[in-house]
């Protein structure tokens, strides 16, 4: 299974959306300084995840969110901040 997912930073208050195929493993990635935008900070939590059965399905939806802007794209699922 692959997942598209959405996290949340409270110190700089954003949000990143991602894919991967263990949001635990990932989660930590973005925690521990190992990523570019993520990493500068180590408080990221998960708020959102749907899962897909293949890799370039969970892709896909992870562009039409940010295409769509992640905060747009919660507030279309009527996603309670």
């Amino acid at each position: 299974m692959h997942y598209v997912y959405i996290i949340f930073s409270k110190s700089l208050g954003k949000f990143y959306a991602g894919e991967t195929s263990d949001i635990e493993i990932r989660l930590k990635g973005h925690n521990s300084n190992k990523n570019r935008f993520t990493g500068k900070v180590n408080d990221w939590v998960l708020v959102w995840k749907t899962e897909f059965p293949a890799r370039t399905e969970a892709l896909k939806f992870e562009r039409k969110i940010k295409k769509r802007g992640i905060k747009r794209f919660l507030e279309d699922i009527d996603f309670k901040f």
